[in-house]
């Protein structure tokens, strides 16, 4: 049974990614919420519609190629911060909670939609 913990140990995402102190797990810990950051700012920027603006073809394929982009960039920093959850460090978590939060809180005014 998997449950939380709070340790300053802990292997995230890849090997070279291998936590063993205090110091490495608080770096750790402020680099998770950058990561929950850049998806609230991926999602946000990819949210406009192909519909939204009239574009002739090729200005619509580039638009498209953008937003199809932005797009695989949120799919892998959401991963990436799903992976490092599943870490079950609680520290971790609440980094990524903190970050969510935070670029919720920060992104979505700034962008018209809060």
């Amino acid at each position: 049974m998997m449950t939380f913990y709070f340790s300053d140990t802990v292997v995230l995402l890849f090997d070279f990614w291998s936590v063993h102190s205090p110091t490495g797990m608080v770096l750790s810990v402020l680099v998770i919420p950058w990561q929950c950051w850049g998806v609230t700012v991926v999602t946000g920027l990819s949210q406009p519609s192909l519909m939204a603006f009239p574009l002739s073809l090729p200005r619509w394929f580039w638009f498209h190629v953008a937003q199809t982009l932005f797009h695989v960039l949120q799919v892998v920093l959401g991963y990436m911060v799903m992976l490092a959850v599943m870490s079950y460090n609680a520290w971790i978590f609440l980094g990524a909670i903190a970050g969510s939060t935070l670029g919720y809180f920060m992104v979505y005014p700034l962008l018209g939609r809060g």
